[in-house]
């Protein structure tokens, strides 16, 4: 059930970008990425409030609920007739969407003790990894050969199997000491990003010193400052900041910040690279990437084998360098680099990061209490998708600098090396996670690593 559901949610933040060239001509826009950026903020937003709702109301009822939000918002893009609806109902699909995932695993991670999460930390790599990888050539397909509607069609009768099944078998789970609804962290947090990520994305097509640009990003840093002081003061934060003084739970969240910005900025920047540049087809773009997965797939299975022998540090660290590298390769892309040559740089890629993605996620809840559980995946939630926000609004940034987003560019030389500096910028957040994985202790993953 929790597989599912972080399944379409990881694949929903990927399978539009293919469609951004559609959505631009049908609808006039040249703001078609705030599609993916209005999704990523709601995410970023709803995801820390989630583990407060699971404790107090419980985990089951939170977790259907979560389900029918992002069913009826998949069912509401679908039907949007501009693009500012279906920027609007992205975002309340999100609120679905960033409930899913904390609680998912709260759940989960009560049900295996540490010594088993290794193992469990595979199956979740399916869909953490695989989602973001196959969203270009389901959504390329779709685009290709029905309407980019489809895309969230889809969400639709799966969703509903998943309520279905998540009636009959979830058990439900409350924590006596939930607290009140921490008002002030939410409201914080929540402005603080989506001021930040606006200023990001829209310092390019504003000006850098514009007014609005500058201000949005001034609050937004207030906002992120007083939400910081004011969740390490309340009894009960929304936001248990406290819990980073783990030293295993903080390294790993470092580590995942830099990993899921680089791996997340690849997969946003070669959908645009390949159609809008290269003039590929959807269809041809997603299968170009789809390589992928099978690297994932292949690399997870013996990292999960190795985790108990070798320990979270060396992987991740060797993983994350190796990724590092073999982005690079992409920072000297040519308008004639070949199709083979791509799928196998992202086929290696994937190879890559499952060596450090499996460790981190087995490791992360280590040294947790089982009743902090909730709140640590509130977290470490939160912090994958303000990592995915932050990296794709930096991107966009790079990206509209040297060109459109919403079709061919004018300047094919110009538009080239903005590609480059942006696989760059990637390559960058992937040295710097094998840099903060390399402070990790596999002391401090001891529970885990237990035979």
């Amino acid at each position: 059930m929790y597989v599912t559901a972080l399944f379409l949610d990881i694949l929903d933040t990927t399978i539009v970008n293919v469609a951004f060239p559609a959505l631009g001509r049908e609808f006039q826009s040249d703001s078609v990425e705030w599609v993916v950026l209005g999704y990523t903020l709601s995410l970023a937003v709803w995801i820390p409030a989630a583990g407060w709702f699971g404790d107090r109301f419980g985990t089951k009822r939170t977790f259907l609920f979560a389900f029918t939000a992002f069913t009826l918002g998949s069912l509401l893009c679908a039907s949007a007739q501009s693009i500012g609806q279906l920027i609007a109902f992205r975002v309340f699909q999100g609120v679905g969407g960033g409930m899913l995932t904390p609680v998912g695993i709260a759940m989960l991670f009560r049900v295996f003790p540490p010594a088993q999460r290794a193992k469990v930390a595979t199956i979740i790599m399916i869909p953490t990894l695989v989602a973001p990888a196959l969203g270009p050539l389901l959504g390329g397909v779709i685009v290709t050969h029905f309407s980019w509607r489809w895309i969230f069609l889809v969400n639709v009768p799966v969703g509903i199997v998943g309520l279905i099944v998540g009636l009959r078998y979830l058990r439900e789970h409350r924590e006596p000491r939930a607290g009140g609804f921490d008002v002030p962290g939410f409201v914080l947090s929540g402005s603080g990003l989506a001021l930040i990520v606006f200023s990001l994305s829209e310092g390019p097509r504003l000006g850098w010193g514009s007014t609005q640009v500058l201000a949005a990003a001034a609050m937004g840093l207030c906002c992120a400052t007083a939400m910081v002081i004011v969740e390490l003061r309340v009894e009960h934060p929304m936001l248990h900041l406290r819990l980073l003084k783990n030293r295993m739970f903080r390294q790993c969240n470092i580590v995942s910040i830099f990993s899921q910005a680089s791996f997340l900025g690849v997969v946003f920047i070669m959908p645009l690279y390949l159609q809008n540049f290269r003039g590929l087809s959807p269809q041809r773009s997603g299968l170009t990437t789809f390589t992928q997965p099978f690297g994932v797939l292949i690399s997870s299975q013996i990292a999960g084998r190795l985790y108990k022998r070798i320990g979270p540090r060396r992987l991740m660290t060797g993983g994350l360098l190796a990724a590092g590298m073999v982005i690079s390769s992409l920072a000297f892309i040519t308008a004639t680099t070949s199709l083979w040559v791509i799928s196998s740089v992202i086929f290696v890629r994937g190879l890559c990061m499952g060596f450090s993605f499996v460790p981190m996620q087995a490791a992360s809840y280590a040294t947790i209490a089982p009743s902090d559980n909730g709140r640590a995946a509130s977290i470490f939630s939160t912090q994958r998708q303000v990592a995915t926000s932050v990296s794709i609004a930096v991107l966009v940034s790079v990206l509209s600098s040297y060109m459109t987003l919403s079709g061919p560019p004018d300047d094919a030389g110009r538009a080239l090396t903005g590609y480059r500096l942006a696989f760059s910028i990637a390559v960058a957040f992937a040295l710097l996670a094998a840099f903060a994985a390399s402070f990790i202790r596999d002391a401090d993953a001891a529970p885990t690593m237990a035979r």
